[in-house]
């Protein structure tokens, strides 16, 4: 029985680890009590406000970058549009070039065939008056030569001009005569 007894004592004497003695679990519930109160009055509110602040500013973070992308997306259509015009412009310009181009280029061609038939012309008249003038020339010397060849096989002087000149074109003629013969 003594030792019931002890039992018991010591039973008693040892609380039970797992429970808590009352009034430690009425403190402690008074405690956050207080605290719940606290927290649901000044510190909720608080963050609810806080929160509210971040969600608003987000939203209108968010609609701001709805409306830079929307811009964006305008001005990469009206780039995209420009871009479009300069290239059909350069393409009008170039083919413009190209046109005036070939007329310069036909321009260019009919003056330096003018220039080319102007210069021929001039040549040939040139050549003919270098013709005229050297024939000209050769009748002089021939119809001298003649008359001295003439003086010396008749043996006499042909001082007379109307006799030399009509002897020196009889022999001309009879000199184209005998080349147009042999021509053919």
């Amino acid at each position: 029985m003594l030792q019931t007894i002890l039992v018991a004592a010591t039973e008693e004497a040892q609380p039970n680890p797992l429970l808590p003695e009352p009034y430690d679990i009425i403190w402690s519930l008074v405690c956050f009590v207080v605290i719940l109160f606290f927290f649901w009055r000044l510190v909720l509110p608080r963050m609810k406000k806080l929160l509210d602040e971040r969600s608003a500013a987000i939203e209108g973070n968010m609609e701001k970058a709805d409306e830079a992308q929307r811009e964006a997306e305008a001005a990469l259509e009206q780039y995209t549009a420009q871009l479009a015009e300069a290239r059909a412009e350069a393409g009008k310009i170039r083919e413009q070039a190209r046109v005036d181009a070939q007329r310069i280029g036909a321009e260019i061609q009919a003056q330096a065939q003018s220039d080319a038939e102007r210069v021929k012309a001039n040549a040939q008249v040139a050549i003919e008056a270098d013709r005229q003038s050297a024939l000209v020339s050769l009748r002089t010397e021939v119809g001298s030569l003649a008359i001295d060849l003439a003086s010396g096989v008749i043996g006499e002087s042909l001082s007379d001009d109307k006799k030399a000149t009509a002897l020196v074109d009889r022999f001309l003629a009879d000199l184209e005569a005998s080349d147009t013969a042999g021509k053919k």
